[in-house]
């Protein structure tokens, strides 16, 4: 027993001198292996994984989530994944607060932003209101003003960072998903078809902007709504959460828009599938936390005091609100709210 002993004790005490780890799964926060080929993530909820609904602990309001594309398309490669998107992240929140974990040594790295820039939430939030409350053209209009006149230079000032702290790092650049079908499907949304329509215009004119100056900065650009088509929000399958609890998950894609998102990225990254595919080979999720205090979409609510103040300087008599928001009360479908909705709008000359 004593010669056993000694051996397994000697045994022990090599494993531990060369730093072999067995049968451990890697978690948040663990540093990555040593020799391994490392991956950076930057960017804002897209790519932090916001709407999968599962969430690293220690990366607090970045909500950064396992079921995320840099950590699936890490995993699929083999790489070490320093994970730096944050929920709410603007251009300048990269810049700030994300990009010092990009360095010489870097291989890879991934980015999603811009749409923060041009107001995502407050943009769609405003859209989500019957047209006598909101103003859904002019915040789209404001956001392509900042689209066509501030983002260019951000972006391509962003890029020129990023190549100069990493010279020799492949950067894999993704846009964003068409998030609409042309349906409302929520009783508690007032999106029409032309606002739909405007609003996938806009992502595709954002979409198109990210693809020019990425390609310019000499990076690769991936364009995820191919893999998005036919699973909007509403479609049958779909990639996107509608308006969901918490709030903080709504119109953000679901487990298997993530999943669809790592399906584009991965094979651009240029590295050979990993021949066991589960986790990245380490995950550091909880440095680099921010607290951005972001604005999140937010619901109309018609029996608000909100509501009503909008109700009585657009004309909408105090029964055609009350009728409206009982309507939205018994559960009637969604078609027959907006009908309604419709019909009050075309009263007022709308």
């Amino acid at each position: 027993m004593g010669l056993r002993r000694a051996v397994a004790s000697t045994l022990l005490t090599i494993i531990t001198t060369m730093g072999v780890t067995v049968g451990l799964a890697p978690t948040a926060g663990a540093a990555g292996i040593a020799g391994t080929n490392d991956m950076v993530s930057l960017g804002d909820s897209f790519a932090s994984g916001v709407g999968s609904r599962t969430y690293y602990a220690d990366s607090g309001s970045c909500y950064r989530s396992p079921a995320s594309y840099p950590v699936l398309a890490a995993g699929a490669s083999g790489l070490a994944l320093d994970f730096r998107a944050c929920s709410g992240a603007t251009v300048a929140n990269v810049t700030t607060g994300q990009l010092a974990a990009v360095d010489a040594g870097t291989d890879y790295v991934t980015l999603t932003v811009g749409g923060n820039d041009v107001n995502f939430a407050p943009v769609l939030t405003e859209c989500a209101k019957p047209s006598w409350w909101g103003n859904c053209d002019a915040a789209i209009n404001a956001a392509l003003t900042i689209l066509r006149t501030q983002l260019p230079g951000r972006l391509s000032a962003l890029y020129t960072q990023i190549r100069a702290q990493a010279p020799a790092a492949r950067v894999v650049v993704t846009g964003y998903p068409l998030l609409f079908n042309g349906t409302d499907c929520n009783l508690l949304t007032f999106f029409s078809g032309a606002e739909m329509a405007r609003l996938n215009a806009a992502t595709v004119e954002l979409d198109t902007l990210i693809s020019t100056r990425t390609t310019a900065a000499g990076f690769t650009f991936a364009d995820p709504r191919p893999a998005f088509a036919g699973h909007a929000w509403c479609d049958g399958g779909s990639y996107v959460n509608g308006l969901s609890s918490p709030i903080l998950e709504s119109y953000h894609p679901n487990t298997a828009g993530h999943q669809a998102y790592a399906g584009v990225v991965r094979p651009l990254l240029g590295v050979p599938a990993a021949t066991r595919v589960s986790a990245p080979a380490g995950v550091s999720a909880g440095s680099g936390v921010q607290d951005l205090g972001a604005a999140t979409f937010a619901a109309p609510d018609l029996g608000s005091a909100e509501a009503r103040a909008a109700a009585r300087a657009a004309g909408v008599s105090t029964f055609e609100l009350a009728m409206l928001r009982a309507a939205q009360l018994r559960g009637v479908p969604a078609a027959a709210l907006e009908a309604l909705d419709r019909k009050i709008s075309q009263r007022l000359g709308r």
